[in-house]
């Protein structure tokens, strides 16, 4: 099954996830780990899409519910929830970060020349975490830059209220 990366020259592999019906794709080689579903510790003062901390291995990892910072409707989690821990680069060095996702679908190999550049979403997800749309078996899986999502929604957060990492 085949997917296109615009910005890639070669295929790259995705780890696919659903998130209210939908798929997305983020880059395979962001992804650390996958883990069920635990609830994390609070933080103080930080957005409603950080659910809070969890203890990986003596390192701190904030949580973000990947539904809330999309604006979709809350969901209870499922036995099917899953965390994704990624890898992403904020300001020189590697951070962790878990994402909360409704459940994990397929690797896919995506060939630059089966995506398409991202469309106006109006305001549904932002574009500029949109790195294309690709198609596998007649259905769309939306590409997320996960290095920008994180960093400008969750690790730029952490200068104003500070999350232990």
């Amino acid at each position: 099954m085949s997917i296109v990366s615009q910005n890639n020259a070669a295929d790259s592999q995705y780890l696919t996830f659903m998130l209210a019906g939908e798929e997305y794709g983020v880059d395979i080689l962001t992804v650390q780990e996958l883990r069920g579903w635990e609830t994390a510790t609070p933080i103080p003062n930080t957005p409603s899409f950080v659910c809070g901390v969890i203890n990986l291995r003596g390192v701190v990892v904030p949580i973000v519910d990947l539904r809330d910072r999309f604006g979709l409707e809350f969901r209870e989690p499922q036995p099917t929830t899953v965390v994704i821990i990624v890898k992403v680069e904020a300001v020189g060095k590697e951070r962790v970060v878990g994402i909360v996702v409704d459940a994990v679908s397929e690797v896919y190999d995506i060939t630059p020349a089966n995506t398409q550049p991202p469309p106006d979403m109006e305001g549904a997800i932002s574009v500029d975490f949109v790195t294309g749309l690709a198609t596998i078996d007649e259905k769309m899986v939306i590409l997320l830059d996960i290095n920008k999502l994180i960093n400008e929604g969750v690790l730029s957060l952490s200068k104003k209220a500070p999350v232990p990492a």
